[in-house]
């Protein structure tokens, strides 16, 4: 994950929503159109990986 610092506060909360805090944090989430719809928000500043 990049950084929040700087960036808009619905993006900021979106982050938090999702779990991550620090820059280079990693968490693990359920496939959901909730949390797809969060990472759409701000996938320029993750990156995603499916795992199994």
């Amino acid at each position: 994950m990049r950084s929040g610092v700087g960036r808009q506060a619905v993006q900021r909360r979106t982050l938090e929503a999702l779990g991550l805090k620090r820059h280079q944090q990693t968490v693990v989430h359920d496939d959901t159109p909730q949390i797809r719809g969060m990472i759409e928000k701000v996938d320029y500043l993750l990156e995603v990986r499916e795992v199994d």
